[in-house]
């Protein structure tokens, strides 16, 4: 009994630890935590097929809330596209759950692997698109010589510069500078709510079915549904790519109830490693985000493409010899 006991909080402490990994990840690339998750519920804790996908929905559910929260606080986040996709997604993921509790176990861990394997490509995609450190430092140099040409050729005038300001002091003009200065802020604030207004409300109904669909394979495979729904935003609704992600993490946190709900009256979710997990996720997110200040998001991207791209493999090839 002891050694059961032992065993369980060792468990417990991996999947915390697994937790802090999957928060990292979150808070420094803004990926979610599914993709990570179905393979290590299967792999490392030996968790049913569909055990670990329900398992993964449910923690999903609480990771994404915070991530949520802070979008829709910043305004990165278009709330009628994320509530429209998030309620189609609703009503498809239970579909997606009834689906994957009557199939074999080696069709929801190839769909897992697929998904999984498309989540490595884009991300080396990504990865290969952004510029190298040489580039960025190339780029930085000649923006200061263009900086420092600019300042040169303004050199001449700055006597002339310095007595208007003064004069401008001296008359009170500092005061309507500083109204200026507001009505630029106001200005720029606009600017930004404009570009997030800026995509098709003529095509705001496309929101169902891409929810639909995001909905089916997120209850089917256990992810988040970001990897449909973010590329579907961009290219048939013009999303913003700032907004399309806080948009996505809307949509998932509302059409991810409903197949939790349904998996956790089937009995497949293990609630014990899910709150570990998550235990673990949201200091790792508060982690991540601080590190991606500091390590090239390049880098990153590349080695967790090459992660994901193992899991995917390793987890259909255990699926096939098992």
């Amino acid at each position: 009994m002891e050694f059961i006991t032992g065993s369980v909080i060792v468990g417990l402490i991996v999947a915390a630890i697994v937790g802090v990994g999957i928060g990292v990840l979150s808070g420094m690339l803004g990926v979610g935590g599914g993709t990570i998750m179905v393979p290590a519920f299967r792999l490392g804790f030996g968790l049913p097929a569909i055990g670990a996908t329900a398992t993964s929905l449910f923690s999903i559910v609480f990771i994404s809330i915070s991530g949520c929260i802070t979008h829709i606080r910043n305004k990165t986040c278009i709330i009628p596209v994320g509530v429209g996709a998030g309620i189609a997604g609703a009503l498809a993921s239970p579909v997606g759950v009834y689906l994957a509790s009557i199939s074999p176990a080696w069709a929801i861990m190839l769909a897992a692997g697929l998904v999984i394997a498309y989540s490595s490509y884009t991300m080396f995609k990504k990865a290969i698109a952004l510029p190298s450190k040489k580039q960025r430092e190339a780029a930085a140099a000649e923006a200061a010589a263009k900086a420092e040409a600019e300042a040169a050729a303004k050199a001449e005038g700055s006597e002339a510069s310095q007595v208007a300001a003064a004069s401008d002091q001296a008359e009170g003009i500092g005061a309507s500078g500083d109204k200026a200065a507001a009505g630029a802020s106001k200005v720029s604030v606009k600017e930004v709510e404009a570009s997030r207004d800026s995509f098709r409300k003529d095509r705001l109904w496309l929101c169902l079915p891409i929810g639909l669909l995001a909905g089916v394979c997120s209850g089917y495979v256990g992810v988040g549904g970001g990897f449909i729904m973010v590329p579907m935003f961009l290219a048939f609704l013009a999303v913003p790519m700032r907004y399309a992600s806080g948009t996505s993490l809307l949509a998932i946190l509302i059409l991810a109830i409903p197949g939790v709900i349904t998996q956790m009256a089937l009995g497949n979710v293990d609630y014990l490693v899910s709150i570990a997990t998550i235990i673990g996720a949201v200091p790792g997110a508060v982690l991540g985000a601080n590190l991606s200040k500091r390590v090239p998001e390049r880098t990153l991207r590349f080695m967790f493409a090459t992660l994901l791209l193992i899991c995917a493999v390793v987890l259909v090839v255990n699926e096939m010899v098992l």
